[in-house]
């Protein structure tokens, strides 16, 4: 079981970790997005996300098994810091249905992937790089939430002390 941080340097650490982890996602995505057989850039992301979003949560020691062994008082400071900032996946079950809602919330970008593909010449480039960019928004943007919600534990912690 991994341990929630406890220093902000340990903190930022894990986070330095998990943006490169996101970028080295987002470019396996780009390069499913190249693929010119419709759906396979999506099923790619979907799965790329299955997979990576619990892998930041279990960095952070944010997964709902981590959460559910934690003393009450934090288990409340981490459930208010996740409402706070309206995260959808961080010390969540990750399902397929739970990264396709997500996916909607960038939809345009998906959208536009998918028609930028039938571009002749320049369309697989420009669908690899919306779909890099989709990848890196959703991937980082998670990785922001659970350092976030870290850091307001660190920070109760040591008011407490």
């Amino acid at each position: 079981m991994k341990v929630l941080p406890k220093t902000i340097s340990e903190l930022d650490s894990i986070r330095d970790a998990c943006k490169s982890m996101v970028t080295t996602r987002a470019g396996l995505s780009a390069g499913a997005a190249v693929v010119p057989i419709p759906g396979v850039d999506i099923g790619a992301d979907v799965s790329l996300l299955v997979e990576m979003i619990p892998a930041i949560n279990r960095k952070f020691g944010l997964t709902p098994e981590e959460i559910d062994q934690l003393d009450p008082q934090v288990k409340k400071i981490i459930l208010v810091a996740i409402t706070s900032i309206g995260s959808e996946l961080v010390g969540k079950m990750i399902t397929k249905q739970l990264i396709i809602q997500v996916l909607k919330k960038v939809g345009i970008r998906v959208a536009a992937k998918s028609v930028a593909k039938y571009i002749p010449l320049l369309g697989s480039a420009v669908a690899a790089s919306i779909s890099f960019g989709a990848m890196k928004l959703v991937g980082n943007s998670h990785v922001d939430d659970c350092y976030a919600v870290a850091k307001k534990v660190i920070e109760a912690r040591s008011v407490e002390a």
